[in-house]
């Protein structure tokens, strides 16, 4: 049996984990990139970005971060960004597929794995500010949320859980 949105919490649900399966793909597609392209070959398209800003304005804070960036860029480095955004976007990917599959284990598997997550980048936040890193901590935290309170409904509906109890009606 395959998920279906049935309410407005698993509409939400079913957009976040959509979401998460598209951060996924990026990141898979990331990582092949990083195996395939060269650090020097960023290195010079980095250099070829920023030399026309660099020569007007040879302190400009983007252009010279770009460049430094890409020449602390080594074979090393490329390759752990490989491994670490396949690794990542190969199980945000299966996990997500095997929800819309409705199997019950990859819900407790989508929320553990996505405190990992929550947990790294709050230690990557406790490095230096960043608002991307802040909005995917948010998005993350919204995620294991909804993953928690779909994975409490699907136990429901399989039998695995007693219903919540009902409020008693008030006396008159």
């Amino acid at each position: 049996m395959a998920f279906v949105a049935k309410t407005r919490l698993d509409k939400i649900f079913e957009v976040g984990i959509l979401l998460k399966a598209a951060n996924g793909l990026i990141e898979i597609i990331g990582g092949i990139l990083c195996l395939l392209i060269r650090p020097e070959t960023i290195q010079q398209f980095a250099l070829f970005l920023t030399q026309d800003e660099l020569s007007d304005n040879p302190h400009d804070f983007i252009a010279s971060h770009i460049l430094h960036t890409s020449q602390g860029l080594t074979r090393g480095v490329m390759l752990f960004a490989a491994a670490y955004l396949l690794s990542h976007g190969i199980v945000k990917v299966v996990l997500v597929i095997e929800i819309f599959y409705n199997r019950l284990w990859a819900y407790p598997g989508l929320i553990i794995v996505t405190s990992g997550f929550i947990v790294y980048q709050l230690y990557r936040l406790s490095l230096g500010y960043s608002f991307w890193l802040v909005a995917l901590t948010v998005f993350d935290f919204i995620i294991v949320y909804l993953t928690v309170k779909e994975y409490a409904v699907q136990r429901q509906r399989r039998g695995l859980d007693p219903a919540p109890p009902t409020k008693p009606a008030p006396r008159s």
